[in-house]
């Protein structure tokens, strides 16, 4: 394995630093201010990655990235480059024309190294467009390296759990990860949490003419339908103890007995688990089974929040810009527009995303979207007053009394219609000073 590092950083901080990590990792690194004498070091020297800013006093990044594309081709170490927001669409263009990765300041020097050591065992494996496929979750190096841990669970076909907040998306990644698995069957999908004991265990089993009142014919369960597919358990957090019992015996058996049935059949799944809940406290709890966490924890795969990789969100916004506009031109985003949505906390994550997006496209006629449309409960100059910080506050707030008084003060619908839990909108009632008493036939009192 090559441990030469070619380091092109013109800010003297980030060099040394970034030169001190490295070569503490056991890399020798060749640190360069600009593209002429890193090209010229390119040349000469065999390096096992390069590590390349984008705006460079002498040329831009990526125009010298394309440029010596065109002349060494395949010869071409890898790239990684580090961007700031106001490059990312070009960081992201890069990648797909051959670079490596990318990485957006500030970045945790961990992630750095760690690709790097990858990129170097690989011996480059990784560079070059057909590396991997397009993004389908998103663009942030978090999110590409979700799907590569996907794309191996469905290759191998092995069980996986999927975390994450909700609307971060966990249902689209168990589809991703079916699109990689060698089945010959569908995915099929069911939320543990929408149906009641009896019901769910019908669902999933089937069961027999008769089994029940109502059972007037015999009915294959999800098990059976997703024979040779994916089934997800969404929501398994919120399934029963009696219901964990049974699915823990068909995880160890691979066979299921229908409701009112005699005889036991054989099932062949790739089974997906999917919550927003830290189910390992549940654990702890007794809320839920250790047998059966441990038997659905075979491979984890988490879903970052949104606010987490801020790569993604004008890059989801964007496709959702064009979902929306169906077969009509698509909307645009203002330049101010794109800095409150890089901006906006996003608790309910991707799900709250689009549905401020499609408001916006509903409510406006304008064909580039203003913050007023994203935003409208917040009145035109206060974006003037105060630091973006307080005006993202203060969107926020209006939007919770607004959605609070549309549901004249219900707590659980009101959570539901922002995307948040229940809890997550206490806490910010609290922290804004909004009293649900206050709230009264769709009114707010001294909000």
């Amino acid at each position: 394995m090559s441990k030469r590092i070619c380091l092109v950083e013109d800010d003297a901080i980030m060099g040394e630093s970034l030169q001190d990590r490295l070569r503490m990792e056991g890399y020798a690194v060749s640190w360069f201010t600009e593209t002429v004498a890193a090209e010229a070091a390119l040349t000469s020297d065999r390096f096992a990655v390069v590590i390349s800013d984008i705006r460079l006093p002498d040329a831009d990044g990526g125009e010298w990235f394309r440029r010596l594309q065109s002349s060494y081709g395949g010869a071409l170490p890898p790239f990684i480059f580090i961007t700031g927001f106001g490059t990312i669409d070009a960081a992201v263009g890069l990648v797909k024309d051959g670079a490596a990765d990318y990485l957006t300041k500030p970045f945790n020097l961990d992630a750095l190294v760690a690709r790097v050591a990858g990129l170097s065992e690989n011996g480059g494996a990784e560079q070059g467009g057909d590396a991997a496929p397009d993004p389908v979750l998103g663009v942030s190096p978090a999110m590409r390296d979700v799907e590569g841990q996907l794309r191996r669970v469905g290759a191998a076909r092995a069980g996986c759990l999927i975390t994450g907040e909700s609307g971060t998306g966990k249902e689209f990644a168990a589809r991703y990860l079916h699109q990689w698995t060698p089945h010959h069957g569908e995915l099929v999908a069911v939320n543990c949490g929408a149906l009641t004991e009896s019901l769910l265990e019908a669902e999933l089993f089937g069961h027999e003419r008769g089994a029940f009142t109502g059972a007037q014919r015999r009915h294959q369960g999800l098990f059976e339908q997703a024979q040779g597919g994916t089934l997800l358990l969404d929501e398994i957090g919120e399934m029963s103890a009696t219901m964990q019992v049974k699915l823990l015996r068909v995880i160890q058996e691979r066979r299921i007995r229908r409701v009112g049935g005699e005889r036991s059949i054989p099932v062949d799944v790739q089974l997906v688990f999917a919550t927003h809940r830290d189910l390992r406290a549940m654990v702890s709890a007794g809320a839920f089974r250790e047998d059966l966490y441990y038997r659905i924890n075979v491979v984890h795969v988490r879903l970052p929040p949104l606010r987490e990789r801020p790569e993604d969100i004008l890059w989801f916004a964007r496709a959702f810009l064009r979902e929306i506009a169906g077969d009509a031109p698509p909307r645009t985003l203002s330049p101010a527009a794109e800095r409150v949505l890089m901006g906006a906390p996003w608790p309910g994550n991707l799900r709250e995303l689009h549905h401020a997006l499609e408001r916006a496209v509903i409510m406006s006629d304008a064909a580039v979207l203003e913050p007023r449309d994203l935003f409208p409960e917040i009145d035109e100059p206060a974006a003037d007053n105060g630091t973006l910080s307080d005006y993202l506050k203060a969107c926020e707030k209006q939007r919770i009394l607004a959605t609070l008084q549309d549901r004249d003060g219900q707590i659980q619908a009101s959570a539901d219609a922002l995307g948040i839990s229940r809890k997550s909108l206490w806490e910010r009632m609290r922290r804004y000073g909004i009293r649900a008493r206050d709230l009264v036939s769709g009114r707010a009192r001294g909000s």
